[in-house]
């Protein structure tokens, strides 16, 4: 049986992990992970992690994201949700609504649809 303290650490190194999709890669269909997930490839499916999704500058995102934090660089047609922050590079192009707790955005990032923050957007991610 394991004990509690062993237990603790392989929860802490799944939440500490991470996934790539490389540049150049396709992958089409749904991706979840509990730990953090960066994109450099494109995705025609939804992103979810229970931690953070990096999307890289060459990454085109087809589909909904949805994390507790993301940071985008790239491109994304779809709705993102994060319960913490969301941090919009320069490079970024979102189309779509973000519900977010926090907003950063670079100047040159584009934003096209909705923004909710604040309790609002805390209510609707749950």
């Amino acid at each position: 049986m394991a004990s509690s303290k062993e237990e603790k650490g392989k929860t802490t190194e799944m939440v500490t992990s991470s996934n790539l999709v490389a540049a150049g890669t396709i992958i089409v269909g749904n991706i979840a992970t509990p730990g953090n997930i960066r994109v450099e490839g494109n995705v025609e499916g939804s992103l979810e992690s229970q931690n953070k999704v990096i999307i890289g500058e060459s990454a085109l995102v087809n589909g909904n994201v949805f994390a507790k934090e993301v940071e985008i660089s790239g491109h994304v047609k779809g709705e993102i949700r994060c319960s913490e922050s969301l941090f919009l590079r320069k490079t970024a192009l979102i189309i779509g609504d973000i519900f977010t707790k926090k907003l950063i955005i670079e100047n040159g990032a584009e934003l096209n649809g909705k923004c909710n923050m604040g309790n609002m957007a805390e209510d609707s991610l749950n």
